[in-house]
């Protein structure tokens, strides 16, 4: 990672602190973050959430087009890193097994899962029309604005 791609990660994610501190309404801070992520982050064409219910991932806030509401555990990027509790880089959507193509633009895709007190409340999903978009250096990031985001909200709703 070069020293600027390094400032702005380190950018993005003193700005979605400033966003979130303070406040408790995990919508309230996804709704922001999803939008900072959108407007900071080049060669993305989809930035949001995937909140579990209980029963499948459905879809939360997010900055893009229009996405599927509703994924199941184990299918597709996102069910498979909530499933296994790990985040998955995809460097081509189109060699994942199973892939769940919302965006027909989209090529590649990095997803996070948020897990609070043992359980999983929900993914943070990034989609690149580009191929192969995301590094190593870009999931520690979006893993520590995970961590920001599941360490500063009430998400006693989700966690029952």
């Amino acid at each position: 990672m070069s020293s600027e791609q390094r400032a702005a990660s380190n950018d993005l994610l003193r700005v979605v602190c400033a966003l979130i501190e303070g406040e408790s309404n995990v919508i309230a801070n996804m709704a922001n973050t999803a939008a900072q992520i959108g407007l900071s982050v080049g060669e993305i064409n989809w930035a949001g959430f995937y909140l579990w219910d209980g029963t499948e991932l459905v879809l939360g806030p997010f900055w893009g087009k229009p996405a599927c509401i509703r994924i199941g555990l184990g299918r597709g990027v996102c069910g498979t890193a909530a499933a296994e509790r790990r985040t998955i880089i995809v460097p081509d959507v189109h060699a994942f097994p199973g892939h769940i193509a919302c965006d027909d633009a989209s090529r590649s895709e990095i997803v996070v899962p948020m897990i609070v007190n043992n359980n999983v409340v929900g993914v943070l999903d990034i989609d690149s029309p580009s191929l192969d978009r995301f590094t190593n250096e870009d999931a520690s990031t979006f893993e520590a604005i995970v961590n920001a985001l599941v360490t500063t909200g009430d998400w006693s709703h989700y966690t029952r």
